[in-house]
């Protein structure tokens, strides 16, 4: 399984926020010292989010975001605002691995089939969960759509990564909702990453153990619950 430390992007700044509230946020400061944080740790890969991108659909931190795909080698998967063509080809274009489409993913099919056909693999979706149904905008909205509906669609048009987050669980360092995942991986032809509540090296074991391609790790690295070499091998993920 594969380990994704998450940098969320706002102001320039590396932060945090509990289940999603934007009024309860913590400041780690630069991210890209966070990201170099990583690479020393012999991490592969990272996840970034803008959260001002994921609320204005705008791309306000693309040059920090550039910046660390430009320094690092880090295979980086970013998600934010990113809701037409171009923004996704300034992402693609500042080096980044892979797209996330949120919002877009669910109110323009189109956009996400336009890009699905140009990017291929380089685009995946996020499935953001609020009490079973997807929330949009930055978690400030939740729609009418269920999870499995949501899924059932992305499989249908071709999408091969979902990020899958459990807004309850995200920064409460609780523990992932493994028995969800663990359901998402085994009925859809996707690879599932697990996001929102991995608080220990158990909860990346129990999720590598339930057939999940990925796990992010957020708020559990920045208080050192979670160290990365431990998560790495905890994953196995070398």
């Amino acid at each position: 399984m594969k380990i994704f430390p998450a940098i969320d992007i706002y102001g320039g700044r590396a932060v945090r926020l509990l289940h999603g509230d934007y009024d309860k946020m913590s400041d780690y400061g630069d991210p890209a010292e966070r990201a170099k944080e990583f690479v020393a740790a012999g991490v592969k890969n990272a996840h970034i989010v803008d959260l001002e991108g994921a609320k204005t659909g705008l791309t306000p931190n693309l040059s920090v975001i550039e910046r660390i795909a430009a320094n690092t080698p880090l295979f980086i998967e970013v998600g934010g605002g990113i809701r037409n063509m171009e923004a996704a080809r300034r992402y693609i274009d500042a080096g980044v691995g892979r797209i996330i489409l949120g919002t877009a993913a669910l109110t323009d099919p189109g956009f996400l089939q336009d890009a699905l056909s140009a990017f291929g693999g380089k685009v995946a979706v996020g499935a953001d969960l609020r009490d079973g149904y997807i929330a949009v905008k930055g978690w400030t909205e939740t729609s009418a759509v269920s999870c499995g509906e949501f899924f059932t669609r992305m499989a249908g048009m071709g999408v091969k990564t979902v990020i899958c987050t459990d807004i309850s669980k995200d920064g409460a360092l609780k523990g992932a909702n493994v028995p969800l995942y663990r359901e998402l991986a085994e009925k859809y032809p996707v690879n599932i990453i697990a996001s929102g509540g991995v608080s220990s090296t158990d909860d990346i074991k129990q999720l590598a153990a339930a057939g999940v391609y990925g796990a992010i790790i957020g708020k559990a690295y920045y208080t050192g619950a979670v160290e990365l070499k431990s998560a790495l091998r905890a994953a196995d993920d070398n």
